[in-house]
């Protein structure tokens, strides 16, 4: 019995971090572009550019 004095608020409490993580990562954008890196993996964007002859 005294192991669920100290489980339940546990778990209370991870649970209120996990809540907040989860409304932290929706004020600050984290979702408005879901289908961008779903498609930047097909661009095809090199950073040398070839050279020309």
């Amino acid at each position: 019995m005294s192991n669920l004095l100290f489980l339940i608020p546990a778990a209370l409490a991870l649970g209120i971090i996990g809540l907040v993580a989860f409304l932290w990562t929706l004020k600050s954008g984290q979702y408005e572009d879901m289908d961008g890196a779903a498609n930047r993996i097909l661009l095809d964007e090199d950073d040398e550019k070839p050279k020309k002859d």
